[in-house]
């Protein structure tokens, strides 16, 4: 049976863990030896010891990553820069610092989304109870003292009545849903075309692309950081924008420029792959000779900039909920509540 990938949490424990033993003077295949030993899970033991099975055999640790099958390419693709360039170290230092990046972004944007959708739901299940259940038992009462439920209640009452009636089907169709949601979080595969579908049609837009630069940002520090050619790190950090075909194609224009002699700072703001403040900041630490120590810093403010963004999302995204089912909810009980009162003021 094939291992699945494995995520951005196990990825930067195993890159930091293997970078702390190869500066202490493992070797590389010893390492993954040592960590297959300390491995809790079967499957991750079971990989590691085939992975240090190759190294020990001749073959580098880029090769063992790509042959497990486990491993995104940009992994396997900066520990071979690393290896090439004498910088192993520093290259896991840097992967790993970039997946526990990913893994703290992914954890926000969990949060983010989790909350408003359970708020959501329990808004909606307010309002299917008032119109199904309550609703009729104020028109029994205008029933009995003679009237009826006319204007907005009576409007808000026959869609009671016709959620109530479709009811069997509403749970069909929920039931629908949790299935589709289910195999969504259990299939990677199908997990992979729909995001890469949303990708494909709005994943260039608004704070879905402040994300993307910002990933983009931290892996082209990362790919400088190791020591490998600015060429190879900004097609590396640019195949990390998830197929985004707008990205792509801002990429292809940055290298073409690059290629013709343009400096990183100038290619990038002109393709616009980077925002023009971080590109003036960058073009600053290239001119001190800092350029690996200024992208690491724009990489740090894109990614807090981006995080800052999803707050204020999720900032408005709650109390528009709250405000529009509170409307919602009070609107249902004054078209209830003021024709009751009239009649109450008649008879009394």
């Amino acid at each position: 049976m094939k291992r699945n990938k494995l995520n951005s949490e196990q990825i930067s424990a195993l890159c930091m863990e293997l970078s702390l033993l190869v500066h202490a003077g493992v070797g590389v295949g010893d390492g993954l030896s040592l960590l297959a030993e300390e491995a809790d899970c079967l499957e991750d033991r079971a990989m590691l010891t085939r992975m240090a099975g190759q190294v020990d055999e001749g073959a580098s640790l880029a090769e063992a990553l790509r042959s497990s099958g486990c491993f995104p390419d940009y992994v396997a693709s900066l520990a071979e820069v690393g290896q090439r360039s004498g910088h192993m170290e520093e290259a896991l230092t840097a992967l790993a610092d970039y997946y526990d990046g990913r893994c703290r972004m992914e954890h926000r944007l969990r949060s983010a989304l989790l909350y408003p959708a359970v708020l959501l739901l329990l808004m909606l299940a307010v309002l299917a109870v008032l119109l199904t259940k309550v609703l009729p038992v104020f028109n029994d009462v205008y029933a009995s003292l003679g009237g009826q439920l006319t204007g907005v209640a009576g409007g808000l009452l026959a869609l009671g009545q016709m959620l109530d009636t479709a009811l069997p089907w509403l749970c069909a169709l929920l039931t629908l849903v949790a299935a589709a949601t289910a195999a969504f979080a259990a299939s990677p595969a199908l997990r992979e075309k729909l995001l890469g579908l949303w990708r494909r049609l709005w994943g260039d837009r608004g704070l879905a692309r402040q994300l993307q630069t910002a990933r983009f940002a931290q892996a082209l520090a990362m790919g400088l950081r190791s020591g490998m050619p600015l060429e190879e790190a900004l097609t590396l950090a640019g195949g990390l924008r998830d197929n985004t075909p707008a990205a792509n194609a801002r990429c292809g224009d940055c290298l073409a420029r690059l290629e013709q002699g343009e400096e990183l700072s100038g290619a990038l703001s002109a393709s616009g792959v980077m925002p023009a403040v971080a590109c003036r900041m960058l073009a600053l630490g290239q001119r001190s000779g800092a350029g690996d120590t200024a992208m690491e810093e724009v990489a740090r403010r894109l990614d807090q900039e981006s995080a800052e963004a999803l707050e204020r999302k999720v900032g408005q995204v709650e109390p528009a909920l709250v405000l529009a089912t509170s409307l919602l909810v009070g609107v249902i009980l004054l078209s209830v509540m003021l024709p009751l009162l009239r009649i109450m003021t008649a008879i009394g």
